[in-house]
């Protein structure tokens, strides 16, 4: 039997194309639609598991917004402050409640302070109370009006039901012109060794454009129609008159005699009456640095009521102060004030928005320096209880929004 054919090679000659065993291609249209596998079934396993991971999800948002629920604004205005324990005894009955007042003084962004004043009025617990300034000033209202919360709470106030506590101030950086009226209903008052303060005086500020037309002769910037003969006294577009600045300098003069009233009263102990503040005294240049280099620099007149600033010595040399020290040489003046003992020192704290939580702590609000709001409470003209050279602070403190 002979042995079968082996499977057909065809012999591939050199140039011929080498042949596909691809099926040759079909017409457009001929290719059946393609076919959707069916959906796979799900293992119970695992829509359990789906459903309790959307669960957990679910609870840890919930959770957070829980947690975050106390650190949210409270629209209760009789919600109390957090108390943050400071120092002492933290199983004393007792306290010495610290209060903070930061930054410019300015009627409308006192919220903060006045919430930690009254909460300390009515804590039958508080003997005490260190005021923590640390203040440029700021304006007359709001200057005279957290002067006043601070007197009731020194004095008590038989309508409201609270009994008054001793004040002890301790001054920051600076307690100067609005920060130093604000320190006078305290009974002692400790700076720290490089404290600015003093600066007792009154100054208002108005901004001049009036030389433009001048300098580009660009013709008038405004034209004013008015019905009163100082009605637009102050204006940045034209030069104020005689009169219109013996308008202002008589405000000026009112608002320096009530300060000197406002010191003469709280330093009365330190036998610093008006006159006493006006009067001159010497000033010791301090004349520091190598020999070499020092100037033979005399005494110098001023008065403590000149509107200058003075360091912590000179003020105690001056009778504007009382003591140099730190926060704890005033918080322990405060405890020889409430009778002595065993004393917690707490502060209060004021809540976080949520924002802030969110963001790891109390982040500052970007500036809406250009915001129309700001620029309007920026601009309007004011009366000042500042400190030298910072006016455009006291400009900024007015833009802020409530604190």
């Amino acid at each position: 039997m002979s042995d079968p054919l082996p499977p057909f090679s065809p012999v591939h000659l050199p140039g011929n194309p080498t042949p596909s065993h691809e099926p040759p291609p079909r017409s457009a249209g001929s290719y059946p639609p393609p076919r959707t596998p069916p959906p796979r079934p799900r293992s119970p396993l695992l829509s359990c598991l789906f459903s309790l991971s959307l669960l957990c999800n679910l609870g840890a948002v919930l959770l957070v917004i829980v947690l975050c629920a106390g650190y949210l604004p409270r629209n209760d205005p009789d919600a109390p402050l957090t108390e943050n324990y400071f120092s002492g005894n933290k199983s004393a009955h007792n306290k010495i409640a610290i209060i903070h007042l930061d930054g410019p003084i300015m009627e409308g962004l006192l919220s903060y302070p006045d919430k930690q004043i009254e909460q300390a009025a009515k804590d039958e617990k508080v003997k005490a109370v260190v005021f923590r300034i640390s203040s440029p000033g700021g304006s007359i209202t709001g200057s005279d009006d957290l002067h006043h919360r601070l007197v009731e709470l020194r004095d008590g106030n038989a309508a409201k039901g609270t009994k008054g506590k001793p004040i002890i101030v301790s001054m920051g950086a600076m307690a100067a012109s609005g920060g130093y009226y604000v320190a006078m209903p305290g009974q002692t008052i400790v700076a720290e060794r490089t404290t600015l303060t003093g600066s007792i005086g009154v100054y208002a500020a108005f901004p001049n454009l009036a030389d433009l037309e001048k300098k580009y002769e660009t013709g008038p910037l405004m034209r004013t129609i008015r019905q009163g003969e100082i009605k637009d006294s102050g204006s940045p577009f034209r030069e104020m008159t005689d009169k219109e600045q013996q308008v202002w300098q008589d405000m000026v003069d009112h608002a320096y005699e009530v300060f000197l009233g406002v010191v003469a009263e709280g330093r009365k102990k330190k036998d610093l009456d008006k006159a006493k503040l006006l009067e001159p005294v010497d000033i010791k240049p301090v004349n520091a640095g190598p020999d070499h280099l020092k100037k033979d620099a005399k005494p110098y007149q001023r008065y403590r009521a000149d509107g200058g600033i003075y360091t912590a010595d000179v003020a105690l040399q001056l009778k504007l102060i009382d003591q140099i020290g730190h926060l704890d040489d005033a918080v322990e003046r405060a405890k020889e004030a409430g009778g002595g003992g065993d004393f917690k020192v707490i502060e209060y704290e004021k809540p976080l928005t949520l924002r802030e939580v969110l963001v790891g702590g109390k982040a500052a609000k970007p500036a809406g320096i250009l915001d129309p709001s700001a620029l309007r409470k920026g601009m309007t003209p004011r009366i000042w209880y500042l400190a030298p050279g910072c006016e455009f602070a006291g400009v900024l403190g007015a833009m802020e929004e409530e604190r």
